[in-house]
């Protein structure tokens, strides 16, 4: 069993015993304590909208989190089966004090987890988690008494509003869509994707579709992370020639990943690079053209970016620091290397829906296949890696090691350290959870980009070993 407690919300396995995995009891705590939180922070909103995505666990975690939060005051906006994008724009919409989404997003069937939202629909700050956190720790909840408990509400409209919005949206053309009378392949991994990917398809005037685990039944049929090796299904369905994209997502909805006519991957480093480049295409009139990924995503962006004349920024990875930066630098696109958009004309959250939107009239107005339009991207591979290390071993210090080592290279130190060379990037980032450095690295081939991997991961194996020494 595991349970994993951080500054964006807690996950965890379903079952065991208290504190080791995502009990009953684990919930309502940690529930209690962001609803508390909430009190404090807007005293005045006294709303909180909650919404799941299909795994099985799913109502009976929901129904935990709205009892909490009616025995703390709060009145509860119950989204039920939705999307974590929906759930972003509903929590704005309703001028909730903020929001709970019920979604392990990409994690296998037996995880779940709370996320939490804040007034604005976004994912919480650092510091607030933190204050979430040691709320729950202390246990300081006060809860309302009998006459002044919560009130329940079921809503299922705010998957209709999401889709209305994005329709829009100046740059969705719905008439070129329809036009090109597209036939799309859907899989929802058994997920909410399952409603609102098609209910998105058929509104935008996409009238062949073909559905692949759309039922939301939780019971999921690969393994939910969508990345190739997982697709095997709707690759086989596309390599019959009779469609013209694939569309897969995970199961919150926020991750898109596209298969292209012939059964080849988009490439989820690219959903972001093609979307961004019809925005950038079509940008206001006088907007600077500025983009933002995290420091482990595709180079591609910033040279698409460049093209226009904008200027791409990198920031640490995780949404939250995505979003912060992209409103800094005023942003007209943005995400994350995994197939995450965010596009601010919406909202400020990854969001598979609009990107769908806004990939689909990309692809109209390119007038050609999904594979064409893929090849007239700039070609990078990125090596994923990771290197397991003792609990005993102080990370932090062996990542200043590498840094010294490679210090007439630029580098970068906002999130890990990633080290630039003449055409590739390192990217080394501990993780938050347990003793493993993960290790990025990209190239415009394979070959080079695990060769570079290889080398950095034998420079911490040396540290690793004069340590042992002294």
């Amino acid at each position: 069993m595991a349970l994993i407690k951080s500054i964006s919300g807690i996950r965890g396995t379903i079952g065991g015993r208290s504190g080791d995995g995502l009990t009953p009891l684990d919930v309502v705590k940690f529930t209690a304590a962001f609803g508390q939180w909430l009190r404090q922070r807007n005293p005045e909103r006294q709303s909180v909208v909650i919404g799941r995505d299909g795994r099985l666990s799913g109502e009976m975690v929901s129904k935990l989190v709205a009892a909490t939060l009616q025995g703390l005051g709060l009145n509860v906006i119950d989204l039920g089966l939705s999307t974590t994008p929906t759930v972003e724009l509903a929590v704005a919409g309703e001028g909730a004090a903020g929001g709970i989404i019920l979604t392990a997003s990409h994690n296998p069937i037996q995880w779940n987890a709370l996320k939490l939202l804040n007034e604005t629909g976004e994912f919480i700050s650092a510091q607030d988690g933190a204050d979430v956190l040691a709320m729950a720790d202390s246990e300081s909840f006060d809860f309302a008494e009998v006459r002044k408990l919560g009130k329940y509400t079921a809503d299922n409209t705010w998957l209709q509003k999401h889709i209305d919005q994005i329709l829009a949206l100046p740059l969705v053309d719905r008439n070129a869509i329809a036009t090109r009378n597209f036939r799309v392949v859907v899989d929802a991994v058994n997920s909410t994707g399952g409603i609102a990917v098609p209910m998105l398809l058929e509104a935008l005037g996409v009238e062949q579709i073909t559905k692949l685990h759309c039922e939301p039944t939780g019971n999921f049929a690969h393994n939910p992370e969508p990345l190739p090796e997982n697709l095997r299904d709707i690759i086989k369905e596309m390599e019959k020639g009779n469609a013209d994209l694939g569309i897969v997502v995970d199961p919150d909805v926020d991750r898109l990943a596209l298969i292209c006519e012939d059964g080849s991957a988009f490439g989820e480093e690219y959903t972001l690079v093609a979307v961004a480049d019809y925005v950038l295409k079509n940008k206001p009139e006088g907007k600077a053209g500025n983009t933002i990924s995290n420091m482990s995503s595709t180079v591609a962006l910033r040279d698409v970016t460049r093209k226009y004349g904008g200027q791409h920024f990198a920031s640490a990875v995780g949404e939250v620091n995505v979003v912060e930066m992209m409103k800094e630098k005023d942003a007209v696109i943005g995400g994350e290397g995994n197939g995450g958009i965010i596009y601010p004309d919406l909202h400020h959250g990854r969001d598979a829906l609009v990107g769908i939107a806004l990939f689909l009239t990309h692809l109209a107005k390119f007038g050609k296949s999904a594979s064409m339009l893929r090849r007239i991207y700039p070609n990078y591979y990125i090596s994923k890696n990771k290197i397991e290390l003792t609990p005993d071993i102080n990370v932090d210090a062996v990542l200043d090691r590498i840094q010294a080592k490679y210090a007439k290279n630029p580098i970068n130190t906002i999130d890990g350290v990633k080290i630039e060379f003449d055409k590739e990037w390192v990217h080394l980032r501990k993780s938050n959870t347990e003793p493993i450095i993960r290790i990025y690295s990209e190239s415009d081939t394979l070959a080079t980009a695990d060769h570079l991997a290889g080398k950095i991961i034998n420079d911490i194996r040396e540290v690793l070993a004069e340590n042992r020494q002294l």
